[in-house]
């Protein structure tokens, strides 16, 4: 448990493995990639996070660092959607229908060539994190496109609360928040460094880029983020 949520503590290979065993036994699962920000902005929504087709997993330093803190030991290995989704593909003995939800117009489409051209997989539909996302009918139009995967982009904690407020309405086999990962398809958003990856300060890249925006993130959400998981080691143990 991460400040009580139930982050599950795994490597890619044996999350691949779980997935596509669950989708081969058409059992619908939805894929959260808990982060510090995660933790904060998702606070309301851990009640409907418990139960079994939701499965969290940790992304980020700041979630080594807790556990180090809390537990004495890191997780077994860092997780996020931008790294974790195309090596599920890898893992695919065949193309994948996707559908895309989220991001600005020019992007998503960027995204979706991607994900055809590069990844080999089969886009099925798209829609735009905006407009799009509040018009009738966008259930129906998802479940209508028989897609296996639904890719959604819209941040913290939008894309949680969508997935979580339509997920039972759909026929889609995995549904996954992802962030800034149509951005980073489409080449709006660059990766850090693999050296700056490899040494887990990709997050100090991203601040150095967009400081205005990330600020918050990387300081005062980190502060809230300690203090919660603090606060719940310390009511478990009463």
């Amino acid at each position: 448990m991460t400040a009580g949520f139930p982050v599950v503590v795994t490597t890619p290979d044996e999350l691949a493995d779980r997935l596509l065993r669950r989708m081969a036994q058409s059992k619908q699962s939805v894929l959260l990639f808990a982060n510090t920000n995660f933790i904060v902005q998702c606070r309301q929504l851990l009640p409907r996070m418990l139960n079994d087709n939701v499965i969290i997993v940790n992304d980020g330093v700041g979630m080594d660092i807790a556990a180090l803190l809390l537990y004495g030991k890191r997780f077994k290995a860092n997780l996020n959607g931008t790294d974790f989704t195309p090596f599920l593909i890898t893992k695919c003995s065949r193309p994948l229908r996707f559908f895309l939800l989220g991001g600005k117009l020019k992007a998503l489409d960027a995204a979706a060539c991607y994900l055809e051209q590069e990844l080999g997989q089969v886009v099925v539909g798209s829609c735009d994190g905006y407009q799009g996302m509040q018009a009738d009918g966008l259930v129906q139009r998802i479940n209508d496109s028989q897609a296996d995967v639904l890719l959604v982009a819209t941040g913290n904690p939008k894309q949680e609360q969508w997935i979580l407020d339509h997920y039972r309405q759909l026929n889609v086999k995995l549904l996954s928040g992802v962030g800034a990962l149509f951005d980073f398809w489409a080449k709006d958003k660059p990766r850090a460094p693999a050296w700056v990856q490899r040494v887990r300060m990709e997050w100090l890249f991203r601040l150095c880029l967009e400081p205005k925006r990330l600020f918050k993130r990387y300081t005062m959400d980190i502060l809230i983020f300690l203090i919660l998981c603090f606060r719940y080691r310390g009511l478990k143990s009463e």
